[in-house]
């Protein structure tokens, strides 16, 4: 009888690759990774800058920053080529026009929606061209002086003695006095190396710009102690070597607008009018309108 048995055949399938005990998944795994890795570093990047970094690398990209010549840069500090498209300090006709033609055609104006693109442009367009351009201007002149001082060796401490806002006068830089740590020599207008070299500086960067200049003094509410000798004196004393300073160091005198003493009326700290940062020197770039080429017509 053993010899009816049936014949059994046991085939083993073996299976190469595939399946749960593949390496496919360990590339998706590691692409995974990569990713998180690379969103992780820029979450600690954007903590770790500081919000001035974050707004000059948004202008950075913004198309207002963008240049749109060949030749140069029309950035605050760009280059200074004297091609035709080249980029110059005081801007040129050429940019002018195209910023001009740029706003007519998009129809950014609304007395412009009726009017050919080929036709002149309204005067409501051209003066939203100039605020465009002159924002823009005036951000990034703000932004180069922030990159000044960080560049400073000494930047930790100057930076105490420094205040850049924009005010609806323009971009205002204040410099001012800390606890043991004064701007002038006592209770005079004798500048102390430090107000040098941070009024170097500034000039430096102002002197990109086309803006003219208010320099106002402004001290605490305490009396020098000079007989006689009175806190509208020192103010306008301060103010007026600030001035000399700008120009010795390379300032057009014709950019200064105004040089004047506030005294101590109109003090930083309203609340403590004896505080040192009460006194202080206040640099103006006013928020004008740039003169318009000779060559342009309405």
């Amino acid at each position: 009888m053993s010899g009816n048995r049936p014949i059994v055949i046991k085939k083993v399938k073996k299976v190469v690759g595939g399946g749960h005990h593949g390496g496919a998944w360990k590339v998706a795994y590691a692409d995974f990774v990569t990713a998180m890795m690379a969103f992780f570093l820029l979450m600690w990047l954007i903590n770790t800058t500081s919000p001035e970094q974050k707004r000059g690398i948004a202008d950075y990209f913004a198309p207002a920053s963008v240049s749109r010549s060949s030749q140069g840069s029309d950035g605050l500090l760009g280059g200074t080529a004297f091609q035709d498209d080249g980029a110059r300090a005081s801007g040129s006709n050429r940019q002018m026009e195209k910023e001009l033609s740029t706003e007519t055609q998009q129809g950014k104006a609304d007395s412009q929606s009726d009017q050919p693109q080929g036709s002149e442009p309204s005067e409501q367009a051209i003066s939203q061209a100039l605020a465009n351009r002159r924002d823009a201007a005036m951000r990034s002149a703000e932004i180069s002086l922030r990159q000044a001082l960080q560049a400073m060796p000494d930047f930790a401490e100057l930076s105490k003695h420094m205040i850049v806002d924009q005010t609806p006068e323009g971009l205002r830089i204040q410099l001012i006095d800390q606890d043991n740590r004064a701007m002038f020599s006592g209770a005079s207008a004798e500048p102390l190396p430090r107000t040098l070299y941070l009024l170097q500086s500034v000039e430096k960067v102002v002197s990109q710009l086309p803006n003219r200049i208010t320099i106002s003094g402004h001290t605490d509410s305490n009396a020098p102690p000079a007989k006689g000798y009175t806190n509208w004196d020192l103010s306008s004393d301060r103010a007026n070597a600030a001035r000399r300073i700008l120009e010795e160091s390379g300032l057009d005198s014709d950019r200064i607008y105004q040089v004047s003493g506030k005294g101590d009326r109109e003090p930083l700290y309203p609340d403590d009018p004896d505080l040192p940062a009460n006194r202080r020197i206040s640099i103006v770039l006013l928020d004008e309108a740039p003169v318009m080429p000779d060559d342009h017509s309405l």
